[in-house]
């Protein structure tokens, strides 16, 4: 969207015609109503603009739920955005710590000021975009003057009277659709001014997931979330904004349920064992943050190999941080005698899973040309320096089969929060509980 279809848009007749029009979930929905739109006299700039944000509106349900029905976005704020539910995680954490007003720098289309404003944070925002800028203020503007919405440089901003800071650098080029990933280097504001900001003023710093680990300042927390599977941010912490005595959290998040694991320091992975009735593959956050040590250990679980993020044990329990899978056996990891034990089995459906090798699930799956009515998971890894396949069936969080342990990785610290939480008194439980 550039400033020209942004102003079409916010007219009443441009906000009422996008409320109208209601969603636009494919190009051929796409190619239909800009037919009808243009045919009743509607003008180029606003066809496009309202069918562009229609199209993004459908695109944004998954991040922002409701929200999303009155909402602005442009196509690169939308994927660059925090996600209502990781946001909300962040304000909580803000809240506890006392803070009453907040600079977002760099707000992109306002997902994390829409989660500070809603629990009573006074926002300040800014963005170095004016389009960007314009969006995060109609956005955030059922929230009165609790919340300010600027244009500017994150370098520029006066941070008088605030008590913290929110950032979150620009990791991509600059634009409204397409763009592309920038190294840490490029990254604007410099994450050097962002660490000194940080040094002076309790700050969370949102980046990527994989930033090289050797660019965390020692003194800062250094807090992974997942969402519904997915590793989707780092957050680095100062100042009040850091807990004492955390420096490695895994924030993991499924649906409206929230679980962390925190520790001093990276822990040490647990021995290499054999092969045992289960296989554990640990959350993507816990892999980030290098606790699989704490989580094996609450699992009475061993590492199936050297340097590979895979658990294994003979215990029926799980973990909120692990994905579980109980064992069937072990069979050939070459396709062709793979294919034909697959086959003999009816398995018909299978789920892929690697770790530590060279293979291309999709073309691997059809290479065994599966056939049968029956479904399992395929675990492919390395064990003793050999290419291993593991059948094995995936455990149903919470199933009678496998539960967890309520007082596990307590050396660190384990913990359902959110609003998620109330009534439920434990996350995991033990077979038989």
């Amino acid at each position: 969207m550039d400033s020209t279809e942004l102003t079409a848009l916010l007219t009443p007749e441009g906000l009422r015609l996008l409320d109208r029009i209601g969603p636009i979930l494919s190009t051929d929905d796409v190619a239909r109503t800009v037919s009808r739109l243009r045919k009743d006299g509607h003008a180029p700039d606003l066809v496009s603009a309202v069918v562009g944000q229609a199209r993004l509106r459908a695109k944004a349900q998954p991040k922002f739920g409701a929200f999303a029905d009155r909402m602005l976005f442009t196509r690169a704020g939308l994927e660059q955005a925090t996600r209502l539910g990781v946001a909300a995680q962040h304000a909580g954490r803000v809240r506890r710590a006392g803070i009453g007003t907040i600079a977002d720098l760099g707000c992109g289309i306002g997902g994390d000021a829409l989660g500070f404003a809603g629990l009573g944070i006074g926002v300040r925002a800014i963005d170095a975009d004016e389009v960007t800028a314009a969006i995060a203020a109609y956005n955030l503007a059922p929230f009165g003057d609790a919340v300010t919405v600027g244009h500017g440089r994150a370098e520029d901003a006066d941070l008088d009277g605030v008590d913290a800071v929110w950032l979150d650098p620009a990791r991509r080029t600059a634009g409204h659709s397409e763009t592309a990933r920038v190294r840490p280097e490029e990254y604007s504001p410099a994450l050097d001014w962002a660490f000194e900001l940080a040094g002076r003023i309790p700050t969370g710093i949102k980046l990527g997931p994989g930033l090289d680990r050797g660019l965390i300042p020692a003194d800062a927390e250094a807090q992974w979330v997942s969402a519904d599977g997915s590793t989707v941010e780092l957050v680095l912490w100062s100042g009040a904004l850091a807990r004492d005595g955390v420096r490695r959290a895994a924030l993991v998040l499924r649906g409206e349920h929230a679980w962390e694991l925190t520790a001093p320091a990276d822990t040490e992975d647990e021995p290499v064992r054999e092969l045992g009735a289960f296989v554990h593959e640990p959350d993507g956050a816990v892999i980030r943050a290098r606790l699989i040590g704490e989580v094996a250990r609450s699992l009475d679980a061993g590492m199936l190999a050297p340097q590979i993020a895979y658990l294994t044990s003979d215990t029926a329990l799980t973990s909120p941080f692990v994905a579980s899978f109980r064992v069937r056996e072990m069979l050939p990891a070459d396709p062709k005698p793979l294919a034909k034990a697959l086959r003999d089995r009816g398995i018909g459906r299978l789920e892929i899973k690697k770790r530590g090798v060279d293979v291309d699930p999709a073309r691997f799956r059809t290479a065994l040309k599966l056939r049968g009515d029956e479904s399992a998971t395929l675990l492919i890894t390395r064990i003793d320096g050999k290419r291993r396949a593991i059948l094995a069936d995936r455990v149903a969080a919470g199933s009678a089969e496998a539960g967890g342990r309520g007082g596990a990785a307590r050396s660190g610290e384990e913990r359902e929060q959110g609003p998620a939480a109330r009534g439920v008194e434990d996350p995991t439980r033990t077979v038989g509980e």
